[in-house]
């Protein structure tokens, strides 16, 4: 399978189309709120995404009509449900943002989850650029500095436990996840991949050509991987709070330091899209849960990539190509993509009852 991704991920124009999109049909008990975090080292507040159990109040309403992907309904602003739930952050491939997750955010709210997301600056749609890419540092520590606010927002501490915090990261998004765990990036491993890989999807979007920035697409000059900070790089981004990590299908696979791999001392799920021998080098996983002692693996067969994504609307594939959209967004496999999701959300759940210790 060859895949023509920016980085792994959803092209950056399909972005907006992205918020509170689910299971079609679905009307979901779960609040949705929409916060700004101040992050003490970005240059302007984080846009936070916040699904959780509630009481079923607020206002309930579709999330608008697009012409790519399914939509829920949600309860904008409603009453959050009594008690303290664990809190799982979300972190979106490059290209994309955190609304690109509500399918599997919804299903965790719906299992008792608090979930939370940031869109990372740099990194989201219309705002992408082959320089912010390695940049993994700096999502790293949105996720911590969203982590931080929701502890202290009025609106949340007192649901949030803070002994049951988990990450899934999709993509660019599984990257910042396991460095969070504690892996740590080796940028001459990457160089490397990248010489000897550079057909690539990650590779190929160094080479430039484009990138996105103020919503508009912009011609960008080729990234030299030898410009990336290597202190910055290959630093430790472990954020101690975090008890447990499902990854799918995560970015920056070949980077990763063995030893540090090893070293992680808490609960690694790891998920490949994709049948066996046609999933592709730059997310294959499977070698790197044989490093952590704490990891489990499985891939989701019938699968690829894209499968991530939101459910597609019927004529959806027709859209796509008459705007010119190479990529097989809605393309799907011989499986339908709700049935991929159906899987996906019983496997990640299921990581995170156990890793979280959190009771059916």
């Amino acid at each position: 399978m060859r895949l023509k991704l920016p980085f792994l991920v959803l092209l950056p124009f399909i972005g907006p189309f992205l918020a509170d999109a689910a299971f079609a049909g679905d009307v979901l008990p779960v609040g949705i709120q929409k916060i700004s975090v101040v992050s003490p080292t970005r240059d302007r507040a984080l846009a936070v995404t916040v699904w959780y159990p509630s009481k079923g109040d607020g206002r309930t309403g579709s999330a608008g009509e697009n012409p790519i992907f399914e939509n829920s309904t949600a309860s904008r602003n409603a009453t959050i449900e009594a008690g303290r739930f664990p809190i799982v952050l979300v972190s979106h491939g490059s290209g994309s943002r955190a609304d690109g997750m509500g399918w599997i955010a919804i299903e965790l709210a719906k299992a008792g989850f608090i979930v939370a997301g940031p869109n990372h600056p740099g990194t989201t749609s219309g705002d992408s650029t082959p320089e912010a890419t390695p940049k993994i540092w700096e999502r790293t520590q949105d996720i911590s500095d969203v982590i931080t606010a929701l502890s202290a927002d009025p609106r949340f501490k007192a649901s949030v436990d803070k002994t049951r915090i988990g990450v899934l990261g999709f993509s660019l998004g599984g990257s910042t996840a396991i460095e969070l765990a504690g892996a740590r990036a080796d940028l001459d491993a990457y160089k490397h991949y990248c010489e000897t890989n550079s057909d690539m999807m990650d590779c190929r979007w160094f080479l430039g050509g484009r990138g996105f920035a103020g919503g508009e697409e912009v011609a960008v000059e080729p990234l030299n991987l030898d410009s990336v900070d290597r202190s910055r790089f290959e630093q430790s981004n472990r954020d101690a709070r975090i008890s447990g990590v499902v990854l799918v299908d995560p970015g920056l696979v070949e980077a990763f330091k063995p030893d540090s791999i090893g070293a992680i001392d808490i609960p690694l799920a790891f998920i490949n899209l994709g049948s066996a021998g046609e999933i592709p080098a730059a997310v294959l996983s499977e070698a790197l849960a044989k490093k952590a002692s704490k990891a489990t693996y499985a891939q989701v067969d019938k699968a690829d990539h894209f499968s991530f994504l939101p459910v597609c609307k019927p004529g959806a594939e027709e859209f796509l190509k008459k705007v010119g959209e190479p990529d097989p967004i809605c393309s799907d496999t011989s499986r339908p993509r709700s049935d991929i999701h159906r899987e996906l959300a019983g496997l990640i759940i299921t990581a995170f009852k156990k890793m979280l210790n959190a009771g059916d």
